[in-house]
């Protein structure tokens, strides 16, 4: 059999003529076996670096991914390709679990995604040997690191499936990991043998800035009336997002709001809306983005300062992907720094409170000590904060902090898929039809739209088959509900509210074993990075690209010449230590070659300005060092 090359692949299905820089060396390492670490900007071609090594290997590819919505998008565009792809996450039953990894065990299935909850399900567990995998592909590789901004337990635990798979080797992928973060994540997975590629965290097309003003609205308005073309608006709360997407609709600007407290239909729409450029603006959560693919987002707005500049160089990458110019913009006002300080204090409460709320949790859902292991519970967050006088921020903050330590799991936005399935035969259901004929369109929608459904509860979306049927949402959910009742079918309602799922039995809030010393270590840390997001902030006469390349250990980051920083400094008069640069790095380069090009020092002092660099040639003329001809050539006197 012969193995197609890479760049073969590449041209074939996904179009492009060559390879982004250091594509194909990643490539070529995971095809020859070895472990791998690839530190990509956003907007690096993560996904091309393991899909094509998982076909030239063949066998499975199984992507370990955080995210849903970027799991579902590119199984997708792998069908789409006719690639086998499936994705295993919440919203399937366990049928349809069962079904994939069956697949997936017979060789019907090129990659299969799963977030790293799924891996230590029981069914995952009991598939696991059967796979013939060939790459272990680790997505939001940050997530490993509790030295990481978004550190995540079952991340951690992944180091057990890595030793599941000993002979398979591994890619470790993430877009925003300093030095610290890149060698934990190595440690962690256990990789010896192993390389590690890093691509530039510079992006020449993309212009930061930063503005300090008193009415954000105002500045956000005249952003998008100066700046053409579509635009994402970050907000850190869900009411905020709303407030600004009406503000500038008033405004005349096409925007909507986005979060994770919508539901899956609504987030869906709004996506694709904003995509497809029906909406020019969205004001949202960092709920979006994550995974979404559109090339020609002109600007990012941070309408509040995120917690970590992993965060922001993240979100503000998706600024610029087509390589056209684009800006990625920071707004502050005189209270968010002494605001944002007051959050860091709420996001590692004392030691005290923490065992406190665990013990009201527990109260609240009225959990034994010694009981609770495995069960999941509706969480309703202000019933709960105000049964025992405690703030919401804090409350969250507090589930987080237990869910790192391994106590509980707790999801704010759960949105499990309502499930149905038949409980009779089809012979009993022909009857059943007859029986309640008003209901009889139904169940042949349900029997036509789902298969398995007679065998098995598959997930089912009652919008969908409302659209099909021509019927209101309403009267679907009427129907499935008396369906239920009759007994002709099991009908579970989508779930909507936040879930807490105790990992470990309830414990004495007295001798609960949490790690003090860890956890001060972890709010350390957490203050530091906000310190370096603030320290960005503030910036005057740093370079903002050449910061944040640095902040992610690119030592010799380049100075962008295009931030707002930059500019300023082109606007000054030439000082002497610029001349002093610039006479320096002409004579060093004459002294090597006859002429230099004048274009070619324009080129390297780019981010001083040509007016500068003009001006700097004409001093080292009039001091009798060079002299250049009419076809710019400079040549030494």
């Amino acid at each position: 059999m012969i193995v197609p090359t890479a760049l073969a692949l590449l041209q074939r299905y996904w179009q492009h003529a060559q390879f982004r820089p250091q594509q194909a060396e990643i490539i070529a390492a995971a095809v020859a076996g070895k472990d791998v670490l690839a530190l990509l900007p956003t907007g690096g071609g993560k996904s091309i670096c393991f899909q094509i090594p998982g076909l030239m290997r063949g066998g499975l590819t199984l992507v370990v991914s955080p995210l849903i919505a970027l799991m579902q998008d590119q199984v997708m565009a792998l069908n789409n390709k006719s690639i086998p792809a499936a994705s295993i996450h919440s919203g399937l039953s366990q049928g349809e679990v069962q079904d994939i990894l069956e697949k997936a065990a017979k060789g019907k299935l090129s990659f299969l995604y799963c977030s790293p909850e799924r891996l230590e399900s029981k069914v995952f567990q009991s598939w696991s040997t059967q796979l013939p995998l060939s790459l272990l592909v680790i997505d939001e590789a940050h997530c490993i690191s509790q030295w990481g901004h978004d550190f995540r337990p079952p991340y951690r635990r992944l180091a057990a499936t890595r030793q599941a798979f000993k002979t398979v080797p591994v890619m470790a992928l993430t877009a925003s990991a300093t030095p610290a973060v890149a060698a934990d994540i190595c440690a962690q997975l256990g990789f010896s043998a192993h390389t590690i590629f890093r691509q530039s965290f510079t992006r020449p097309n993309l212009s930061y800035s930063h503005f300090k003003v008193a009415h954000k609205t105002e500045k956000l308005v005249s952003i998008f009336r100066n700046v053409a073309g579509s635009g994402l608006v970050y907000c850190s709360s869900r009411n905020g997002t709303k407030k600004i997407a009406a503000a500038l609709l008033q405004a005349g600007i096409a925007a909507d709001h986005y979060h994770a407290g919508l539901d899956p239909e609504t987030r869906e729409q709004k996506q694709a809306d904003w995509i497809s450029n029906k909406t020019r603006v969205m004001v949202c959560t960092n709920a979006f983005g994550m995974g979404i693919d559109k090339p020609d987002v002109r600007t990012v707005v941070h309408h509040d300062l995120p917690e970590a500049l992993e965060h922001y160089y993240q979100e503000a990458g998706r600024a610029g992907r087509d390589g056209q110019k684009a800006y990625a913009v920071l707004l502050q006002s005189s209270k968010d720094l002494a605001e944002r300080s007051i959050q860091a204090s709420q996001k590692f409460p004392p030691l005290s409170l923490i065992l406190k709320i665990y013990k009201h949790l527990a109260e609240f859902f009225q959990i034994p000590v010694g009981s609770g292991e495995g069960q999941s519970y509706d969480f309703d967050i202000e019933k709960f904060t105000r049964a025992f006088q405690l703030d919401t921020l804090t409350v969250i903050n507090t589930l987080k902090l237990l869910e790192r330590e391994g106590f509980l799991e707790f999801d704010e936005s759960v949105f499990q898929l309502s499930q149905a399935g038949f409980l009779l035969t089809r012979e009993e259901l022909v009857i059943a039809e007859k029986t309640y004929p008003q209901w009889e369109d139904l169940t042949q929608a349900l029997l036509r739209s789902y298969a398995g459904i007679l065998e098995q509860k598959v997930s089912i979306r009652e919008l969908a088959l409302a659209k099909a049927m021509r019927w209101s949402g309403e009267k679907v959910t009427k129907g499935l509900k008396a369906l239920h009742q009759l007994g002709v079918l099991v009908y579970e309602p989508k779930k909507e509210s936040p879930q807490i799922k105790y990992l470990l039995n309830r414990a004495n809030a007295d001798y609960l074993n949490w790690g003090e010393k860890p956890y001060l270590e972890n709010k350390e840390r957490y203050q530091k990075r906000l310190q370096a997001m603030i320290q960005y902030a503030q910036l005057q006469d740093t370079c903002r690209s050449q910061f944040l390349g640095q902040y992610f250990g690119e030592a010799a980051a380049p100075v962008c010449g295009v931030c707002d920083n930059c500019l300023e400094q082109k606007k000054q008069p030439l000082s002497t230590q610029e001349f002093l640069d610039i006479k320096a790095g002409v004579l060093s380069a004459l002294a090597a070659h006859i002429t230099l090009p004048s274009s070619q020092v324009f080129s390297q002092w780019k981010h001083l300005g040509k007016a500068k660099t003009q001006s700097a040639l004409q001093q080292m003329a009039q001091e009798e060092l060079i002299q250049m001809d009419e076809q710019g050539q400079i040549a030494l006197l």
